[in-house]
């Protein structure tokens, strides 16, 4: 319960340590740019947050109806954050059809403001109800407050002449204007993003502010509204932060490797839901060396990302599931020319299209074997959205230390989720040595530095390092076509070694929580967050718990057998059909339960409790 005290007069300010919030309505209604612009303000106060933006995966579904409901949540708080949460506070809803997907998330007595205006009979039909349900008594559980937003907000604009079509696209800064009245965030931020936004058209900038300041007023001036929610800022380390996604810290992470490297940075890619941003963010480096190519398809994109390899550049493609698929022999070929890459994997539903906006976990047998032949690649997972820039960073020094393929993964959820970052300085970023080879005395294209086994980079064009890259298989030493049987073998072995050796750049599991006890949770990539809620949740209880999340997901760390052996009971919360739990109890001969969940959704913090109390029993 929070602390009530004295607002403006006849109302009353609660103080309350965090809020889940959600926008919701078509895609049409702005409800992206609506929680966006929400998240920035709440992340500028000093709050910390995690955001879930839900696309619909129609790209034009028909105004109002279920296949088009686009959400966006907003977890903020003056503790730390983990999730975008589980039950909703508030809830903001355009239409019938988003109150129907939407619903059910909501708290008991949470707030729920609706747009009245959208709830006409051809609405509800759209959304396949039978009954309006603002006058049949199914909403009596929560805190409803019908607002005639699109009415409301044509009032305020009323003296702009702006035509139907533009007024209405403005009804959701009224809402937002509302929701900052609600949590008591001042509106300048969202202001300065308006003046650029439409810098070049200067009716629609006052138009969305007088939207703004109308919906803040309203809440002001109706009696409807009683009390707002104070949300004071979060101890957070000190240090200059912005409010960051997933796909944007992969692309500075790669930026900032590229810069350490002093090299130029090669992005070959082609467009696919969720991992398009990065090449979008990455176009806009030029002036730091950065190169992007959208590429007519998944095999020229990695394809060119190799001969950019072969050049000299820091050369990166990235896709989601189905491009990994046609990328698969090209990934092949990085592993026999024995060439820094590396290949981002941003996952989403799947088989086939599958879900291409929602988030899923089922690629890591993919990234792990998922090659002809012996053809074993690194693999890491990044565990939140800040968590994306530092995996760029490392794959980027791995790959060009070991002169290898890397494959970085991550998930629709990261990569569209939002999370305060602290910048770092210079100094905290890790040095990214590069050495070419340009002494062809005795120079042999497949000779072995005896800690990393990598082989010389040799950039085409340095005389007397001429020397032939392909498929077919290479003979030890001097990369000449080879066929005989032992030589193959020997080959095998030296790529997969060489891969084992990345272990020596591991650091040793410490797990988070009790060190041994009664149960360990294994996790990796996004799973972070809920499991590490979930986990302090039942500490807190006196259970003896630990969490280990894997980074590095090929090679496993070193001492992880040891480990695991520590805890009577071993659980993996995985959003595949449980793909890290094969690979443990394969490796390490483990009992290790799994709890599996495909629903295009992350894990909700009450679910991970549900199943360690089940596991515990």
């Amino acid at each position: 319960m929070g602390t009530i005290t004295q607002s403006p007069p006849g109302k009353m300010r609660e103080i309350i340590e965090k809020a889940v919030i959600r926008f919701c309505g078509d895609s049409g209604d702005g409800i992206q740019v609506t929680g966006n612009q929400f998240t920035n303000t709440v992340a500028l106060y000093g709050n910390d947050l995690a955001t879930f933006p839900d696309y619909p995966a129609e790209i034009r579904a028909p105004k109002g109806t279920l296949p088009g409901v686009s959400g966006f949540q907003v977890h903020f708080g003056s503790t730390e954050i983990y999730t975008p949460g589980d039950a909703v506070d508030a809830l903001v809803v355009m239409n019938p059809a988003a109150l129907k997907m939407n619903l059910a998330d909501l708290k008991k007595n949470g707030i729920l403001i609706v747009n009245e205006d959208n709830f006409e009979a051809g609405d509800l039909k759209k959304a396949q109800m039978t009954s309006n349900p603002l006058e049949d008594h199914t909403l009596d559980a929560y805190r409803l407050f019908p607002v005639e937003l699109m009415k409301l907000t044509s009032a305020a604009l009323k003296d702009l002449g702006l035509d139907a079509k533009s007024v209405d696209r403005c009804k959701n800064f009224f809402a937002l204007g509302m929701c900052y009245w609600l949590y008591n965030r001042p509106m300048d931020s969202t202001f300065r993003w308006i003046e650029d936004k439409f810098k070049k058209k200067p009716l629609l900038i006052e138009a969305n502010k007088l939207a703004m300041k109308a919906g803040y007023a309203y809440c002001e001036a109706t009696e409807a509204f009683q009390v707002s929610y104070e949300i004071p800022p979060a101890k957070l380390e000190p240090g200059l932060y912005r409010n960051i996604s997933g796909n944007t810290a992969l692309a500075l992470g790669f930026v900032a490797a590229s810069q350490k490297a002093g090299i130029p940075l090669f992005l070959g890619s082609y467009p696919i839901t969720p991992a398009s941003d990065v090449l979008h963010e990455l176009s806009l480096y030029k002036d730091f060396g950065v190169m992007t190519f959208q590429a007519e398809d998944e095999i020229a994109a990695v394809t060119s990302a190799i001969g950019a390899s072969y050049a000299g550049a820091l050369a990166i493609t990235t896709t989601s599931g189905p491009g990994m698929a046609l990328k698969t022999e090209a990934l092949g070929l990085a592993v026999a020319v024995e060439l820094p890459l590396v290949i981002c994997d941003i996952q989403r539903g799947g088989p086939s299209t599958g879900l291409p906006t929602k988030t899923e976990q089922a690629d890591l047998l993919q990234a792990l074997y998922g090659r002809n032949s012996e053809a074993p690649i690194p693999v890491l997972a990044a565990a939140t959205p800040g968590d994306c820039f530092w995996v760029a960073l490392e794959a980027s020094r791995i790959a060009l230390k070991y002169m290898v393929p890397v494959i970085v993964l991550t998930d629709g959820y990261l990569a569209n989720g939002a999370e305060p970052w602290r910048v770092p300085q210079p100094s905290e970023l890790p040095d990214i040595p590069v050495r070419f080879t340009t002494n062809p005395q005795g120079f042999m294209p497949y000779s072995r530095d005896p800690n990393t086994l990598a082989r010389p980079w040799a950039i085409p064009g340095t005389p007397g390092l001429e020397h032939r890259i392909g498929g077919i298989e290479k003979q030890d030493g001097t990369g000449n076509i080879n066929y005989e049987p032992l030589n193959h073998e020997k080959m095998c072995r030296l790529r997969a070694a060489k891969v084992e050796a990345v272990a020596q750049e591991i650091p040793e599991v410490v797990p988070a929580g009790d060190p041994a006890g009664d149960l360990l949770i294994v996790g990796w990539g996004s799973t972070y967050g809920p499991i590490t809620a979930a986990m302090k949740a039942q500490r807190a209880k006196g259970r003896k718990i630990g969490h280990v999340h894997l980074r590095f997901l090929n090679p496993l760390p070193r001492n992880l057998g040891e480990v695991l052996k520590r805890y009577k009971k071993i659980l993996v919360p995985e959003m595949n059909l449980g793909q890290l739990v094969m690979v443990l109890r394969a490796k390490y001969l483990v009992d290790a339960q799994g709890y599996d969940k495909i629903q295009g959704k992350p894990f909700r913090t009450s679910e991970l409790e549900a199943k360690m109390e089940e596991v515990l029993a």
